[in-house]
């Protein structure tokens, strides 16, 4: 029991660093020699961990060498047009001026209601809204919608907007993030005042806090804690 148990951490192990080595992209975002790669190192892992009469090694090896892989050829893809061309293709253009390209449809074996089903998920149910729609390399649709169907933006009105950047979190789950408070050149006894306001005495009480970059601080409590 404890070797298929010590085993398996191994295994488990090596496979998260795999996965942290080709990258944080999710499932539907990888190219498909990095699914390829995936599934092959799931497998490779998965047998061992069945039947402890394999080396482990048999498997530890080709999961290394295919992390490596995967590795050189996202290097080669970016530093070459004609490499990444070849492993990963190149984006097809599905509706170009508002129509319907036929040839890229029935190269892609797609039909016009899988267009149709992939427009109304990007929120574009009506066709005729759209200028582009271009089926990008790893499967997802990009849509470019005419230019008097896209969202009213402040610029079209002329008007001046102000900078907004990403908030701070500055307490998540009741413990104090001192590296947020840091880069806004704030410490722990501005944070505790502010809570004070909120009528919040203890900081393990905040379920959440943030300050925009406009120096506004939102803060929630946690369920319990609510009167």
């Amino acid at each position: 029991m404890f070797v298929v148990m010590f085993r398996t951490l191994i295994l488990f192990v090596l496979v998260v660093l795999s996965m942290r080595i080709m990258g944080k992209r999710q499932i539907g975002q990888l190219q498909p020699y990095e699914l390829a790669v995936l599934i092959m190192v799931s497998a490779l892992a998965a047998v061992p961990m069945e039947d402890i009469g394999i080396p482990i090694f048999n498997s530890i090896i080709p999961i290394i060498l295919l992390t490596s892989f995967q590795v050189l050829v996202s290097y080669a893809a970016q530093r070459s047009e004609r490499v990444r061309a070849v492993i990963c293709g190149r984006p097809s253009i599905l509706i170009k001026n508002g129509k319907i390209n036929e040839a890229e449809l029935r190269e892609l074996h797609l039909n016009i209601n899988d267009l149709l089903e992939q427009l109304r998920i990007c929120g574009y149910p009506n066709i005729a809204d759209v200028e582009f729609a271009i089926f990008e390399t790893n499967g997802e649709i990009t849509v470019i919608p005419k230019s008097q169907c896209r969202p009213l933006q402040p610029r079209d009105l002329n008007l001046p907007t102000n900078y907004e950047g990403l908030p701070h979190p500055l307490v998540v789950d009741g413990n104090i993030n001192y590296e947020n408070l840091g880069k806004v050149k704030l410490d722990e006894l501005w944070l505790k005042d502010r809570l004070r306001q909120f009528g919040i005495t203890d900081v393990r009480e905040v379920l959440f806090a943030s300050l925009d970059t406009e120096g506004r601080l939102y803060c929630q409590l946690k369920e319990h804690k609510k009167s």
